[in-house]
């Protein structure tokens, strides 16, 4: 499998750059057997939100899926999730997401407590790498990106993915209109 590129980024394969991938997100991609599809490119952290990395470096927001974080509780259960979605979207956090987790209300959870829980930088949270209790909820979409530019779980660089490989993370649960 070629390695996935971008015009204007760099690519070298994941794994040879973990010094550019948070501790939990190199530990997930040594365990995965399609790491070898993962590329790394090395940005300026100070343009690692998805917009600003879009205009930087000439990357379409169509390319982008960006990972966020919510939780919920029903009966005193807390039920955690990141939610996968094109960069051009937004989870539908208070009807779909809510209804897949099955709480009474959906809301972010707390940037403290996800970087904590994480082991990742806040803007650089990704789906590879997660805490294994929380469930990986994946937009259908984000399956058909050519080449999808997600967090590497640090803000000085991206993870590029094929889309459809996205859909093979461990845990993932695919979800048709996840996003709006």
């Amino acid at each position: 499998m070629p390695l996935p590129s971008l015009p204007n980024l760099t690519s070298v394969p994941a794994l040879e750059r973990p010094d550019l991938l948070a501790p939990p997100v190199a530990a997930a991609l040594q365990r995965w057997a399609q790491a070898d599809g993962v590329a790394v490119v090395e940005i300026d952290p100070e343009l690692a939100d998805t917009a600003a990395m879009s205009q930087a470096y000439a990357v379409p927001m169509e390319a982008g899926a960006n990972c966020v974080v919510v939780m919920g509780r029903r009966a005193g259960d807390e039920r955690t999730a990141a939610c996968l979605v094109r960069a051009d979207t937004r989870a539908d956090v208070n009807n779909l997401v809510k209804r897949t987790l099955d709480v009474r209300k959906c809301s972010f959870l707390d940037h403290d407590r996800a970087v904590a829980e994480t082991g990742m930088e806040y803007g650089g949270i990704t789906p590879v790498g997660l805490p294994p209790e929380w469930r990986l909820l994946v937009d259908s979409r984000v399956l058909d990106i050519d080449v999808a530019v997600i967090g590497s779980g640090v803000r000085r660089s991206k993870l590029l993915v094929p889309g459809p490989l996205l859909g093979e993370l461990p845990r993932a649960e695919v979800v048709p209109e996840l996003a709006r």
